[in-house]
C-alpha cells in the first residue's frame, strides 16, 4: 500500500511511497481503511523535531475511515463503521479516566516510536505520528486510538474533527467557557484559530477579534465569524481601549512564548489566556509574580478540547448538523496521497486553511 514516511527529523518533505505494509495487528486492535486525512500543523512541527516523535514515521493525525477488521477483545466498533483517529488514545483505566478527564491519559505516549509500519526495501520499520499515522491507505491502532461517528459524516469533515476543529471549538467551549457578550481575541488564524472563532461564536462572544500577520488570513478568519481582524503589532491599542483595558478571553493558537506573553498583555486584568497552540519544550514563557499575582489574569491551557475527547466530538457534529459552525468552508484544498508535499507547501505559506488528503 501506499503511505508517506518522514526518514528523519528535520527533512522537510515525505517519501511517498508504495511498498508500506501496516503492522501490528491482534488482540485489541482494528485495521482501518483511511479515506481522508487533514494536515495540521502538529504535523510540520513532529516533522521539525518541535513535538517529540522518534523517526522514521507517517505523519498525519487528522484522519478519517472505516474499519475493516476488529481484534479479538474489541467491544463496540464493527467491520464498516466510519471512524476517526485519535492521537491521544485513553486507557479507560487511569485515575484522568475514571474521573471523566480522558483527554488528560498519556497512556498510550509510551508507546511513542513503536512500529505501525513496515517498509519493504531493507524491511525497515515506522512508526505512525502518536501512534496513528493517518497518511497511509491503511492503519492499524489500539482500538481506544478510533472514535465512532454517523455514518453520513463525510469523511472529509470527519478529518477535520479529529483534531484542529475539536481542539479550538473545545477550547472555547469547555475550557474557557466563554460567556454571552464577552470580548474574545484569537491569535492565529488557522485551522485551530479559526475552530476557535466559531467556538467563541457558538458560545455568544460579543466581539471577536482575529490576530494574524498575513491579510489573507486574517481577512478569511471574518467568513467564520470573527468581528475585527489586525495585525499583531495592533493588538496592544486595540486591548487597551476596551472596557477594563483588555480582552476577556485572549486564545493563543500559535504555540509559541511571544505569543502567550502578548496574550497576557492583551487580557484585562480577571481576564483568561488560553493556551492552545502546541509548542516547544524549551520556548519559555516569562511572568513575574508580582504581574501574576497583582493582575489575576488565568492561564488556561487546553489540550486536544479540554475534554474527553469522544464527548466533545460528538458536540461538534451536532453543531454542524444543526448549522452552527461550518467545517465545509474550512477545507480551501484538496490533493491525492500522491501530492501530499503539496499541502506540506500550502500550510507553510498560509495559503491553505486546511488541506484534506485523499486516498486513491
Amino acid at each position: 500500500m501506499r503511505a508517506a514516511v518522514l526518514h528523519k527529523t528535520g527533512q522537510e518533505t515525505l517519501d511517498v511511497r508504495e511498498d508500506v505494509t501496516a503492522v501490528g495487528f491482534g488482540p485489541g486492535a482494528v485495521r482501518v481503511r483511511m479515506r481522508a486525512a487533514s494536515l495540521c500543523h502538529s504535523d510540520l512541527s513532529a516533522m521539525s523535531g518541535v513535538l517529540p516523535q522518534p523517526a522514521p514515521f507517517v505523519p498525519g493525525h487528522e484522519g478519517a475511515g472505516d474499519v475493516v477488521e476488529v481484534g479479538e477483545g474489541v467491544s463496540g466498533l464493527a467491520v464498516g463503521d466510519r471512524v476517526v483517529l485519535c492521537w491521544m488514545a485513553p486507557c479507560g483505566s487511569c485515575d484522568h479516566c475514571r474521573q471523566d478527564r480522558g483527554h488528560l491519559c498519556i497512556a498510550s505516549l509510551r508507546s511513542l516510536g513503536t512500529p505501525g509500519f513496515r517498509i519493504a526495501e531493507g524491511e525497515l520499520s515506522a512508526s505512525g505520528f502518536y501512534g496513528t499515522g493517518a497518511f497511509a491507505e491503511e492503519v492499524v491502532v489500539a482500538a481506544n486510538a478510533v472514535i465512532k461517528v454517523p455514518a453520513d459524516l463525510p469523511y472529509e469533515i470527519a478529518a477535520l474533527i479529529g483534531c484542529g476543529v475539536t481542539t479550538g471549538i473545545g477550547a472555547a467551549v469547555n475550557t474557557a467557557r466563554v460567556e454571552p457578550g464577552a470580548s474574545v481575541a484569537v491569535i492565529g488564524a488557522g485551522g485551530v484559530g479559526v475552530a476557535t472563532v466559531q467556538g467563541a461564536r457558538v458560545c455568544g462572544a460579543g466581539r471577536i477579534t482575529v490576530v494574524d500577520p498575513v491579510a489573507s488570513r486574517r481577512e478569511r478568519a471574518r467568513a467564520f465569524g470573527a468581528t475585527e481582524a489586525i495585525a499583531p503589532e495592533e493588538l496592544k491599542a486595540v486591548a487597551k481601549k476596551l472596557p477594563g483595558g483588555g480582552f476577556d478571553y485572549v486564545f493563543e493558537a500559535v504555540g509559541r512564548a511571544a505569543t502567550v506573553r502578548a496574550g497576557y498583555e492583551a487580557a484585562r486584568r480577571g481576564g483568561a489566556v488560553v493556551v492552545i497552540g502546541a509548542g516547544a519544550q524549551d520556548d519559555l514563557a516569562q511572568f513575574t509574580m508580582g504581574e501574576l499575582f497583582f493582575n489575576e489574569k488565568r492561564l488556561l491551557p487546553s489540550l486536544y478540547g479540554g475534554a474527553t475527547v469522544a464527548r466533545t466530538i460528538g458536540l461538534v457534529v451536532d453543531l454542524w448538523r444543526a448549522g452552527r459552525i461550518d467545517l465545509d468552508g474550512m477545507v480551501t484544498h484538496r490533493v491525492g496521497l500522491a501530492d501530499v508535499n503539496e499541502a506540506i507547501a500550502q500550510m507553510r505559506s498560509g495559503e491553505a486553511l486546511r488541506t484534506v488528503v485523499t486516498m486513491g
